[in-house]
């Protein structure tokens, strides 16, 4: 195992627990949404702190970032949307009831999961709700999107004009154990989907593979088609709540209560690693160049050999548990419930693994290459044996 890491830069200006972290799509800035209520944007070129977003009456649950706008959710009933370069708030989306725990942007849409039973749609421009998904029995706190273009055959797809015109699935996963798709169009439920018996926290959308990975308090992740809404797998193996997904090449990692990652080969079902080491729930994980970043709440950060679950790296400096990490230009961002975000250098860890992978590969050329000459020599015995047979 490596040496403990230390924070090249602790950013304090928070005044409370970070919630979420958010990296903009071309890289240049992170957002941070915390317990004070406010919001700050972030440049990954000097760590600087260029934008303060003030305005929301509570504290702050999630935020997403693009590259032109930023947007905020909180307890205080409200989504906001700002702009990334003067701060000014573009606008508010009032509707829901309860706590907004949750939003998603795709397109020109805007998608909110709320502790008020609902999730909802809005027109990012227009500060407008388009539609209400109402049909769950308890809280919303996870969302997916994706377009059944991706998904359907032109045969497979339903003939309705309304759905017609706009082919936009949104996924919901709620505490009342159900996941439901929805169309955007209409906000009829498309599918429900039953099996979990606990709690469902996150969920990871494979499109194109026409799948959906669940996670719950039930210590399952199940694996679903989404054009079917056939339950395909169950996998088993956790002691504790499922709390975070990242799927990669076929590969899902999925972190637990139980104080474990385990990594999963999708096609089988296969349970292929374990991640030891945590003293605490996993909370956020992030793969990156064959490592494995993991966040829990015994307030550490770790780096660990994807494939051999060898643990390479410790971050240690947090005080509370970390909810959130993101990498970018070999840097380890990490926020946390003690209000800080932590920078990290991760060159050299990120160096080594790269001279690792090279070498297993040159092994394995040549083991590939010592193969082929066996089973040559292998068939051409063979061939004498049979002639020698007479065969």
């Amino acid at each position: 195992m490596g040496n403990s890491g230390s924070a090249v830069k602790v950013c304090t200006d928070h005044q409370g627990g970070i919630n979420w972290l958010s990296l903009s799509p071309d890289g240049q800035r992170l957002l941070t949404g915390s317990e004070d209520g406010t919001a700050r944007l972030w440049s990954t070129a000097d760590s600087q702190c260029h934008g303060h977003f003030q305005g929301h009456e509570s504290y702050i649950t999630f935020c997403h970032l693009e590259n032109e706008a930023a947007f905020t959710c909180s307890a205080d009933h409200t989504i906001r949307k700002w702009d990334v370069v003067t701060g000014q708030c573009l606008a508010i989306y009032r509707g829901h009831t309860s706590i907004v725990n949750r939003i998603l942007v795709a397109k020109d849409y805007l998608f909110s999961g709320s502790y008020d039973r609902t999730a909802r749609c809005w027109s990012v421009d227009k500060e407008k709700q388009i539609q209400e998904f109402r049909g769950h029995r308890n809280c919303v706190l996870t969302l997916a999107h994706y377009s059944s273009r991706d998904v359907l055959e032109e045969e497979e797809e339903e003939e309705e004009e309304e759905e017609k015109m706009s082919r936009d699935l949104l996924v919901t996963g709620s505490t009342d154990c159900t996941v439901k798709v929805w169309w955007v169009s209409s906000g009829r439920c498309y599918q429900t989907l039953l099996g979990h018996t606990g709690a469902v926290l996150c969920l990871i959308l494979d499109a194109p593979n026409r799948e959906l990975f669940s996670g719950s308090t039930d210590y399952t992740i199940r694996t679903w088609n989404i054009v079917t809404g056939e339950q395909l797998k169950v996998f088993k193996e956790h002691q504790g709540s499922v709390i975070c997904l990242e799927l990669v090449n076929r590969h899902l990692y999925s972190g637990s209560a139980d104080r474990t990652v385990k990594c999963w080969f999708v096609d089988t079902g296969e349970r292929i690693q374990t991640y030891k080491a945590h003293k605490h729930s996993v909370s956020t994980l992030k793969y990156h160049a064959g490592i494995l970043f993991t966040g829990s709440g015994d307030a550490c950060a770790r780096a660990f050999n994807s494939r051999s679950g060898v643990l390479q790296k410790i971050f240690r400096g947090h005080k509370f548990i970390i909810n959130c990490i993101q990498i970018h230009n070999e840097l380890l961002y990490t926020a946390s419930h003690d209000g800080t975000l932590r920078i990290w250098d991760i060159r050299g860890i990120c160096k080594r693994n790269k001279r690792r992978l090279k070498k297993e590969r040159s092994v394995q050329g040549r083991s590939s290459q010592k193969g082929s000459l066996s089973r040559l020599f292998n068939n051409k015995v063979g061939c004498m044996v049979q002639q020698e047979n007479g065969e």
